[in-house]
């Protein structure tokens, strides 16, 4: 794992490490029309990826991304989609209907339906039970017996009120607001999609957390971020020691350029934190979202990860 003993010290890390790791962007195959990953639009992203010899797939999958709608989910949607078997269901979830259905549009768009994926739309708040029920209901509806693969990626996540220090949440029902979506819902989703899904010897589980360094290491002034991931963290690393047979990993995709960082620049009460996030941006060490996506698409390709493990980008 890695830790730093300063915001300073993160930032020169980042500094050094950055060219270095861009070279080893990896892989996302597309099995059925490897020359679409070479479009590139706003709305269709760059893969920025090359083509293995060996292609491979994650099978004909049940693949739920939650925070499907913009930033790392709307990514990965595009990454995840040329990595599944024709025929596999591709489900969307968000809060947002209107992004949701932009992204499918554009995810045919990109392959022209070639890719035969099943794309579904769930507009859904996962902070609340009723956006977990509807989706654990949706997925039901996936007929299992067709499927090898049950993928869910709980991405769904926010950053919470960052221009505060800790001693001034002092009220349970606003951090318990927070927790309701960033880790009750994580928790309650992985449980139902599971249960909806049990073991049996020809399909394959697989959960994955987006954690963040933050799991590990304290911020000043992002107590709710830093305490959803840990908990988080710990939540699928329980979850790996109770269930062996599901895959479970935490992929910290590490500082990325997206909304949630412009708010972490804007609004961090700490202000080294909000200099260092600031002078990351200005000099273009940010990651996109396309280059982390590559290490997580390689990890699930691999499937050697050790269950219930957080790992790092700059690990990888």
């Amino acid at each position: 794992m890695i830790f730093f003993d300063s915001v300073h010290e993160m930032h020169s890390f980042l500094s050094e490490s950055l060219d270095i790791k861009r070279h080893t962007l990896l892989r996302c195959i597309n099995t059925q029309h490897p020359a679409s990953l070479k479009a590139a639009s706003p709305q269709h992203p760059n893969m920025e990826n090359e083509i293995s010899p060996e292609p491979r797939d994650l099978g004909r999958a049940l693949c739920i991304i939650t925070g499907a709608s913009k930033g790392f989910g709307r990514t990965l949607a595009f990454q995840l989609s040329c990595l599944l078997k024709p025929r596999s269901v591709l489900m969307l979830v968000a809060r947002s209907a209107e992004q949701l259905n932009q992204l499918k549009e554009d995810i045919i768009t990109l392959y022209g339906g070639q890719n035969k994926l099943d794309i579904r739309c769930v507009q859904a708040d996962l902070e609340k039970k009723e956006g977990v029920e509807k989706t654990v209901q949706a997925a039901k509806e996936t007929s299992v017996s067709e499927l090898d693969h049950i993928l869910l990626i709980n991405n769904a996540a926010s950053l919470g009120d960052v221009s505060r220090f800790a001693l001034t949440f002092t009220d349970p029902a606003e951090v318990n607001r927070y927790l309701s979506l960033n880790v009750s819902g994580a928790l309650s989703l992985t449980a139902g999609v599971l249960q909806a899904f049990p073991h049996r010897l020809s399909l394959r589980r697989s959960v994955v957390n987006i954690s963040s360094l933050c799991a590990l290491k304290p911020f000043p002034s992002w107590v709710l971020y830093c305490t959803g991931k840990a908990a988080r963290d710990m939540m699928f690393r329980v979850l790996a020691e109770e269930e062996p047979d599901v895959r479970v990993l935490s992929y910290a995709p590490g500082p990325l350029d997206t909304d949630m960082q412009l708010q972490a620049r804007r609004f961090s009460g700490d202000l080294q934190l909000r200099r260092s996030f600031s002078s990351m941006f200005s000099e273009g060490q940010l990651l996109s979202c396309e280059t982390s996506g590559a290490k997580l698409m390689k990890l699930l390709q691999d499937n050697d990860f050790q269950s219930g493990a957080h790992l790092d980008f700059y690990e990888l």
